[in-house]
Order: structure tokens, then sequence, then C-alpha cells
């Protein structure tokens, strides 16, 4: 099975096209390097720099791919960044994402795997209480909003035409090749200083039933 892999080149994207390709399907990962990197995709996938802004580029590379399922892991991932610039947020996460749901259904694409975010879409989560999947979003930050508009047009484009898709919302996901920064990147960072004998901060709650101070790891 063809698989396009949108983000492979990302920390979590990569692991997915080494996973795709050890299951014998063929991956084509697509990514604008802006914080991928080329050396993370694996050797046997193809790969093509893109930005899924590119609506006629994205169109044409899955019209020469013909994939069979699209994987789309790109995204703006920061919400400090969606603070500070919240049109570049919707610019990719919305707008870009709507052309790969636009081009994949006008190409007969009808199978999608969205990554969305578990660590941000409902809100802030008072502590000692833990968020449920059978909980309503309450996104505050436009990067949490991005993605839960993306997940309301995939719900609406599943009512309306058929289209099967499904989501993911991760919460803070760690491992190799995760990017020492940002607020996602606690654990590679506290790697690194563990190796370099410096200190760590953890940043507490204040008092008993502060919100927001509990986070899930995966």
């Amino acid at each position: 099975m063809r698989v396009l892999v949108t983000g492979g080149a990302g920390f979590i994207g990569s692991h997915i096209a080494d996973a795709l390709l050890a299951r014998g399907h063929e991956v084509l990962v697509v990514d604008d390097l802006s914080s991928g990197r080329r050396h993370n995709v694996p050797t046997d996938a193809r790969f093509q720099e893109l930005d899924i802004r590119d609506g006629e580029g994205v169109e044409r590379c899955l019209t020469e791919f013909a994939p069979a399922v699209i994987c789309h892991q790109a995204a703006q991932t920061s919400v400090s960044v969606s603070t500070r610039e919240p049109l570049r947020d919707a610019s990719i996460n919305i707008l870009g994402s709507l052309n790969i749901l636009g081009a994949a259904r006008k190409l007969g694409i009808d199978r999608l795997v969205f990554a969305s975010t578990g660590g941000a879409i409902y809100g802030e989560v008072p502590a000692p209480e833990r968020a449920e999947t059978t909980w309503v979003p309450k996104p505050v930050s436009p990067y949490a909003c991005s993605k839960y508009a993306f997940e309301s047009y995939l719900s609406g484009a599943r009512v309306e035409y058929g289209f099967e898709s499904t989501v993911l919302r991760y919460a803070n996901v760690y491992g190799p090749r995760q990017d020492p920064h940002g607020e996602a990147g606690v654990v590679a960072i506290f790697c690194d200083r563990l190796r370099a004998g410096q200190a760590l901060r953890v940043n507490a709650m204040h008092q008993l039933g502060d919100r927001g101070c509990v986070r899930d790891y995966v």
C-alpha cells in the first residue's frame, strides 16, 4: 500500500514512516523542513520538500504518488508560537490541512489519519483531575483551536461526502529524535541536562487545585 506522510521528516512523522516501511508499505514523506530534518527521513522512503500551504503543489504531489492513505502529521506545533502568530498557525494548521483534504477528495483518496492534540484541546485541567476522551474540547490557545477546527472539518467531510478519517489526539510525546526546544520537549531537555550534569527545574503547583499542573507523556 502507498502511504503519504506529511511532516515525515519530523520527530513523530519519521517514526511513523519507519513503522510503515517495516510493514512493507511504500512511503512518500512530504515536509518543508522548517522544523523537520532531512536526515530523519528513512533511506527507503521517497521524499519531497513541500509546504502544505502550496495548494497546487499538494495536488500535484498527491496526483503523482497516488497514495491509498494520507497520514497527516505536518503542523505548526508550538503553543507559544501560535499565541504570538495566530495567523501563521491558522495558515498551516487549518488552510494547509484543508489543501490536503481538498486534494484527497478531488483525487478519490478516501482515507486520512490526522495528528491532533490531546495535550491542549481540553483546555487547562485542574489538578488532580485528568481529561477523559469523552470530555468536550475546550481549546484555549490558537494552536488547540486550529487543531480542533480541522477535526470539525473532517467530521463534516464524513457526513457530507463519506470521507473516512481517524483523529489521534496525542498528548506530550517524547522519544528519540525529539527536538529539545519548546514547551513539548521537556523530557529531551531533562535528558540533555542530566547528561551534562546540570540541575533540573520542575515547575510545581503553588497550592493544591492550581490549574494545568498535570501533564501526560506518551
